[in-house]
């Protein structure tokens, strides 16, 4: 089975779907390829398509009048990035830029609308990946808004840790000025915050990989929202 069928298969858009389906949505797909840094759109530009990552990993984000950079997003192999503006008919809302070597698909909008029209369980799909994405902002907008810096941290690395199939140890894949962003803070604050949970050893830390020692104390520290001393 080549890589892209593979992704298309465990991707939450197109997973589930027969071969068949699977066949016509690969005739569609625009296969692009991003150097490290360089933009995949920008906000503002006209949403004529989205993208699923193949191979690396992709950071969404806004900025402020000032330029500062808040991270919505990382973006990594099975996701898409940008569909939900494209179904709505709208232009992308964020910027998108590679934060490593991509392989990505592009699907036109016009093209995809019209092979879905005639296939109800991708229409299904949809609907479950809009879903998904509310859930997500939602959960973003209570962490940034509710929660102290260690209670995002805390829920930051068990998430990780789900997608990475809950293994103890999670590689961030991303710098610390990168994670510090996508938490709505600062380098020196994330330090500290990180600082913290290895004093209580909740974590340890090895270059970009961190082990996740005391689940139940970091289930506590996420869901409580504040940092109990």
């Amino acid at each position: 089975m080549n890589k892209v069928r593979n992704v298309l298969i465990q991707s939450q858009l197109f997973g589930g779907l027969p071969d068949e389906q699977l066949a016509q949505i690969e005739s569609i797909a625009v296969p692009r390829h991003y150097d490290k840094g360089e933009a995949v759109f920008h906000d503002g530009d006209e949403g004529i398509g989205f993208y699923l990552v193949v191979e690396g990993i992709v950071n969404v984000y806004k900025l402020s009048p000032e330029g500062k950079e808040q991270i919505l997003h990382i973006v990594r192999e099975g996701d898409t990035i940008g569909a939900v503006p494209v179904f709505s008919g709208q232009s992308f809302p964020a910027n998108a830029r590679a934060l490593t070597q991509c392989r990505l698909l592009f699907f036109n909008r016009e093209k995809f609308i019209r092979l879905i029209t005639h296939q109800p369980s991708l229409t299904m799909n949809i609907l479950a990946l809009l879903a998904a994405r509310l859930r997500e902002f939602t959960v973003q907008v209570e962490n940034l808004s509710l929660k102290e810096i260690p209670a995002r941290l805390a829920s930051y690395l068990l998430d990780l840790s789900r997608e990475q199939g809950n293994r103890d140890w999670v590689s961030l894949n991303i710098s610390k000025l990168q994670l510090a962003g996508l938490l709505g803070t600062g380098p020196e604050s994330l330090s500290r915050a990180l600082g913290s949970m290895k004093r209580r050893k909740m974590i340890e830390e090895k270059n970009s990989r961190i082990r996740l020692v005391n689940r139940a104390l970091l289930e506590e520290l996420a869901e409580k929202g504040r940092n109990t001393r």
